[in-house]
């Protein structure tokens, strides 16, 4: 493991969160959606279910989008923004099946902030670890969507859309169109 477990987890909910836009491709369309992505990443605490939640989730975005582009110093300015637009106050919390982690927001900070502030402070670890390099864009031609490359010799390319066998199909399709 290359960061605690709680980090890992809100790195790669950043993550997914980040590619739940695709151009105009909207993958949180609307509330049981975002309902839908709160149930898959276990998201405690409150929620409001309203359209200005959904509104306020769907703008974090690209905020955390800059961080997996952004150079050191600016993924920085980033992080202390977020955390201290949320007046984060880390405390350690033990909940469900978790034992003790962080958590740097009350549970009935809105849904935004919570996200936000999770995400933050996984990427204190990242920025602490020197670790930057994790963060990567898919490599696949003509996707953009983001990942968190945690393996030990760091050689994940491609994101969780299927764009490592349409890469892989496509190799083997060009091997055989090369073989007499």
């Amino acid at each position: 493991m290359i960061f605690a477990h709680d980090t890992e987890v809100a790195l790669a909910a950043a993550a997914a969160l980040v590619n739940t836009v695709d151009g105009e491709d909207e993958r949180l369309p609307d509330l049981a959606a975002l309902d839908e992505f709160v149930r898959t990443w276990g998201w405690s605490g409150q929620r409001q279910r309203t359209a200005k939640e959904l509104r306020e989730v769907r703008a974090l975005r690209p905020r955390l989008r800059e961080v997996w582009t952004a150079e050191e110093d600016r993924v920085v300015e980033i992080v202390n923004e977020l955390l201290r637009e949320a007046a984060a106050l880390p405390q350690l919390v033990k909940h469900d099946e978790w034992d003790y982690h962080l958590h740097a927001t009350p549970p009935h900070a809105p849904l935004a902030t919570r996200m936000s502030v999770e995400a933050a402070m996984a990427f204190v670890d990242v920025v602490r670890t020197t670790e930057l390099s994790r963060l990567r864009i898919c490599d696949y031609p003509d996707c953009d969507n983001v990942l968190v490359d945690l393996s030990k010799n760091r050689s994940k390319r491609f994101c969780e859309s299927g764009c490592g066998n349409r890469a892989a199909v496509a190799a083997y399709r060009a091997r055989k169109a090369a073989t007499p």
